[in-house]
């Protein structure tokens, strides 16, 4: 084998090895990356999703409190009122056009 054969079988073999090598390195940079900024934002996530329950908790009572007082205040009204007459049967009227 000739030395400039040898030369070159030797350079792709080490480029390969250099290729390969950083080709690993950047995906394992990317994974780690990725499994760093995930924790994270669930972190942030659940904490909002936490407060959005609280919120939604406290208006759900304070509707309900909202309805009861309406409920009792239409029942006073119609207590107060007492049983109203219906009004009679009105005659028709004629009335020009």
């Amino acid at each position: 084998m000739s030395e400039s054969v040898f030369l070159i079988a030797l350079s792709i073999m080490c480029g390969s090895v250099v290729l390969l090598g950083s080709m690993w390195f950047f995906r394992r940079v990317l994974e780690l990356k990725h499994q760093q900024r995930l924790p994270i934002a669930l972190e942030g996530l659940q904490a909002r999703l936490e407060h959005i329950e609280q919120t939604v908790d406290a208006t759900a009572v304070e509707v309900e409190r909202i309805s009861q007082a309406n409920r009792f205040m239409s029942k006073l009204l119609a207590d107060r009122a007492g049983p109203m007459a219906l009004p009679g049967k009105q005659e028709r009227m004629i009335t020009p056009h």
